[in-house]
């Protein structure tokens, strides 16, 4: 049995390179790069290119390139410019927002939270324009916007953490600091200022579609792997004209667990499953503080936690 445990790609094709549908009339053309690569094929296709950039990709490289910029040049500044303190620090290091006592004024000074404001600028319009690119590519070939309304559920909550919910709290103190640490602190914070944020049920709702999307997608791609004997894989296939891949992964599941997803409803489980986890939880961080100064108690009032 030891032959079926195919976890990594066994045979990898060798062929010339799939170069996409024609575009559009009126848009750039793609960049005629291609390769392949035996150790990407190891987990699936192994064909890098074509490159497909347009304005709205290089426009997005750009912007996120000086909001990364920026942020290096300041943690940088905070080890004294020293490369050997910032791999040492680097987890440490961070680029906070302006203090309390700036409110939620634009004009900061750059040393007391302006660079941050700044990178909140650039880094937001590189993924706006990354979110425009996924529309209008999906649009282009004729696809479904799919993938365009998922990363905007994740664009929500980077908005409401960095943007939205500092803008009703009336102060750039509340955003979230850029670094990795910094980061965890703040969550930590957060949690401990507003009376433990485990008692907000949006954050449960969020966790839940967090943890039930790993799950689904590990159910989901263990399944394939396991039929992919029996062409598992080729999923298109096997939803309009089930075979014995998709008969015998229904059969196991409903053995195992009473019911089972088809080829093609795993895939809408999953897709909601994932936008619901970042949907709910910036809705749980934009009522906290705004709406609910203390979940414990809150949640002491509804019978939610015991008195």
């Amino acid at each position: 049995m030891a032959r079926y445990q195919n976890i990594f790609t066994q045979v990898q094709l060798d062929a010339p390179a799939e170069m996409g549908i024609a575009l559009p009339f009126a848009d750039e053309p793609r960049i005629p790069i291609h390769s392949h690569s035996h150790w990407f094929g190891k987990l699936g296709q192994a064909q890098l290119g074509p490159i497909y950039l347009g304005w709205l990709g290089l426009l997005s490289l750009a912007f996120g390139f000086i909001a990364i910029s920026i942020i290096g040049w300041n943690m940088a500044a905070q080890v004294n410019w020293s490369p050997q303190g910032f791999i040492r620090e680097f987890f440490w290091l961070s680029l906070d927002p302006p203090g309390p006592e700036y409110g939620f004024s634009p004009f900061v000074p750059l040393a007391e939270g302006g660079w941050f404001i700044l990178t909140g600028f650039f880094l937001t319009t590189s993924v706006l324009l990354w979110w425009a690119r996924t529309y209008r590519r999906a649009k282009a070939l004729a696809m479904g916007m799919h993938v365009s309304w998922a990363f905007a559920s994740a664009i929500w909550l980077f908005l409401v953490l960095g943007f939205i919910r500092p803008m009703l709290m009336g102060s750039w103190s509340e955003a979230v600091p850029y670094g990795i640490f910094p980061h965890l602190d703040w969550t930590n914070n957060f949690s401990l200022i507003y009376g433990n944020l485990f008692y907000n049920p949006f954050h449960c709702l969020s966790i839940a579609f967090l943890y039930g999307s790993a799950l689904l997608f590990a159910m989901h791609g263990a399944t394939i792997l396991a039929v992919s004997r029996y062409g598992g894989e080729r999923e298109i296939e096997q939803i309009y004209d089930r075979g014995t891949a998709s008969e015998r992964a229904g059969l196991f599941w409903r053995w195992t667990m009473g019911f089972n997803a088809s080829m093609e409803s795993i895939h809408r489980w999953a897709w909601w499953f994932a936008v619901l986890t970042t949907l709910t939880g910036g809705i749980g961080i934009l009522l906290t503080g705004t709406v609910v100064d203390n979940w414990y108690l809150w949640a002491q009032q509804h019978s939610y936690a015991p008195g």
